[in-house]
């Protein structure tokens, strides 16, 4: 059974963002047999982001675990064109190569179509600098996302493109491949 690391970059308690990692976590566990862990930054003392205390225990354990995870899945609203503060806090005083050799699916989720690009400027960017390697992201609309029902995700297209990054991520996984279809 491999680990898969689920990070929420998102600062809110009810995100929508957050609400999608769990769904795909869960889904994941039952119909793959992974073994899954979130990550939320709202639950991460402010003072080990604020001070970037990358020696707090918890910063460690969190390192710890995304070293040993085989893949990571992060999902972060759009915030101004790009992904909030507090997950460049977090990402910011890990080691520069946590992601190395992963697999890391990123998802963000924003209220207009004009952010679209916000994946691609700036969390692949990120994820490429800490060494991981980036699938093709999927950026999803609020009004794609409906947080009441059990896959939040409403819009068919969207969830067709969510199963086929899924897809990828687990066949790089399984085989540990580390060129990623884009």
């Amino acid at each position: 059974m491999s680990n898969i690391v689920l990070i929420s970059g998102s600062p809110s308690l009810f995100s929508r963002s957050n609400q999608i990692l769990s769904y795909l976590g869960a889904k994941l566990k039952e119909e793959e047999q992974f073994s899954v862990s979130h990550i939320l930054v709202n639950e991460i003392p402010l003072e080990d982001l604020f001070y970037g205390k990358y020696d707090s225990e918890t910063i460690k354990k969190i390192a710890k675990q995304i070293q040993e995870a085989k893949g990571v899945i992060i999902a972060s609203p759009v915030y101004k064109a790009s992904y909030p503060g507090v997950l460049k806090a977090l990402l910011d005083i890990l080691p520069q190569d946590i992601f190395k050799s992963k697999p890391v699916f990123p998802i963000m989720t924003g209220g207009s179509p004009n952010h679209l690009l916000a994946i691609e400027y700036t969390l692949k960017p990120l994820i490429s600098i800490l060494k991981g390697h980036s699938l093709q992201g999927v950026y999803i609309l609020d009004s794609q996302i409906n947080t009441e029902y059990k896959n939040p995700i409403i819009d068919d297209d969207i969830k067709r493109r969510i199963e086929l990054q899924i897809g990828y991520f687990i066949e790089a996984i399984r085989e540990g491949k580390i060129s990623i279809p884009q």
